[in-house]
């Protein structure tokens, strides 16, 4: 049922709104983390107006200006673009608070929550995104805006990475834009309202060169190797930044155009018989494999967590690419698996190195006695990459497996076992080292905080109580943001039947996208 609605425009207006009125509070630090918390609360309670419809079947449909027959800029917010906003908008305010904390006394700050409103801005205009054009203009626009958050520091290195950031999604970007015309051309249409578009008479070559150019063009984003250079590199950026680029924006971004691409371009029928997806499917387990040895190698937590995290969303793509309803239902729902669990992460680095200096995983022995309550949700969010029942990450893996049985795909299950072991192999020491590890002696020494890139020195109370081992948590600006987020990797490990949690509207995405009456099988 289509409903015409001003909301799926509003909710991305609504942080392009913050981002000018962030520019024009400059440094009035009481008014810039007004606009910015007010904007982000705002922005979850438009999205979340439109979930009662979503769940009874309504599609809110914003129709903005017709630039030729097929061609448009228009907003459509179906099941699965809402879930992804949802799951956006609702890590923005987490995060908004956690950065609001972190960059305290960081530089540029009002240039920061500027830029980080636009990211988000974008996020959700992808999301609600009717077509291809509309999707491609918000994906730009999101490479742009997240520049400036990656040189944020502005030494050499971070220029480096804005640099090598840049040249990989610009080129990205171009490919999608090669992708759409072509399809354009097929199809005459770029609408993502039906369950596929493309036809057989567009020719298999032709059909070929389009599912290539846009799966490299949304593959770059989304960090499947060997596209992924970029995302280890860009983690000179402050913690927020990387928990913006692996958790609520970038990344994802990239995974939702894979996806658009092959459910609402291709559709589900005609890459079954091109057999296109298999060919994806294979990459995507390779990524899954290769990157969680790379991060086995990484002793940084940041750069383990970059690793981990193009790791996980190729198992998302891996998802997709076997074309049955249970297995789509894992690729949507781990969106926000990942998403909670991966900031989780972040959330928790980051407040280890602003209390300790610590940025290493040999660093971190004694780290969970000193600081209970951050090692306690970093090793939720462990636990849930492993799979463990219970947890988030458990239901993806759950119903990967079932729709890989389905598809008759049984090795998918063998790269999903091998997965949770690696997993295991890089989580599980960091962990047992920060509650039994023996903290070794050093010599006394001025403690470092990062802020923005920046490295400052601690307060002398924190230098002391570090170097003592007493317990010295995190202050709650950044504690609560992080114990937020690990209680909802329980909360989607163990709702998943009940109405109105985000397996919910997954399944109806899944319907949407199937022509499903029944159970997803």
């Amino acid at each position: 049922m289509e409903v015409l609605d001003l909301r799926p425009l509003l909710a991305p207006l609504v942080s392009f709104a913050c981002a000018a009125l962030v520019v024009v509070a400059r440094k009035n630090v009481f008014w810039r983390r007004f606009w910015s918390l007010c904007a982000a609360v705002l922005k979850l309670v438009v999205v979340l107006s439109m979930l009662p419809g979503t769940l009874a079947g309504a599609v809110y449909h914003t129709p903005v200006i017709t630039l030729s027959p097929g061609v448009s800029i228009a907003f459509r917010a179906d099941a699965y673009g809402l879930f992804f906003a949802l799951v956006t908008s609702t890590l923005w305010v987490v995060t908004t608070i956690y950065a609001i904390g972190y960059m305290e006394r960081a530089e540029q700050r009002a240039r920061f929550f500027g830029f980080f409103a636009v990211c988000v801005s974008t996020t959700v205009g992808i999301a609600f995104a009717e077509n291809l054009l509309t999707l491609l203009i918000f994906f730009e626009l999101l490479t742009v805006a997240t520049y400036p958050l990656v040189v944020h520091a502005e030494t050499p290195e971070a220029l480096r990475a804005g640099r090598i950031y840049l040249t990989y999604t610009m080129a990205g970007g171009a490919f999608v834009l090669a992708g759409s015309l072509m399809t354009l051309s097929a199809a005459g249409t770029l609408s993502f309202a039906h369950a596929g578009i493309l036809g057989l008479d567009a020719g298999r070559a032709t059909l070929a060169v389009i599912f290539m150019a846009l799966v490299i063009g949304f593959g770059v984003k989304a960090a499947i190797m060997p596209l992924h250079g970029w995302l280890p590199i860009a983690m000179v950026a402050p913690t927020p930044v990387s928990a913006l680029l692996h958790a609520v924006a970038v990344v994802k971004a990239g995974v939702f155009g894979i996806t658009r691409v092959i459910y609402n371009v291709f559709g589900a029928d005609l890459l079954g018989e091109l057999g296109f997806a298999s060919y994806l499917g294979a990459l995507a387990a390779c990524t899954i494999l290769v990157a969680s040895v790379m991060a086995l190698r990484q002793d940084q937590l940041k750069r383990r967590l970059a690793y981990s995290t193009i790791s996980q969303l190729a198992v998302a793509v891996l998802a997709a690419s076997l074309l049955t309803p249970l297995a789509a239902l894992a690729a949507v729902v781990h969106l926000a698996n990942q998403a909670f669990a991966k900031i989780t992460m972040f959330f928790g680095t980051g407040a280890v190195r602003e209390m300790t200096g610590k940025t290493h995983a040999s660093q971190l022995a004694g780290i969970g006695r000193q600081m209970p309550y951050t090692m306690g949700a970093f090793t939720v969010a462990a636990l849930s990459f492993v799979g463990l029942p219970l947890f988030a990450g458990f239901k993806t893996k759950w119903y990967l497996s079932l729709g890989a049985l389905h598809a008759d795909a049984w090795w998918f299950l063998v790269v999903m076992l091998l997965s949770s072991l690696l997993n295991a192999a890089y989580w599980f020491p960091i962990i047992h080292r920060a509650y039994y590890g023996q903290r070794v002696a050093q010599p006394e020494r001025s403690g470092r905080r990062q802020g923005a890139g920046l490295d400052v020195d601690r307060d002398a109370a924190g230098a002391t109580a570090a170097s003592a081992g007493g317990k010295r948590e995190a202050p709650l600006v950044l504690l609560v943001p992080t114990l937020i987020c690990a209680a909802y990797v329980i909360l989607l490990g163990t709702t998943a039947a009940v109405p109105g949690m985000p397996t919910s509207i997954a399944l109806i995405a899944v319907y949407e996208t199937f022509g499903l009456a029944g159970p997803v099988r």
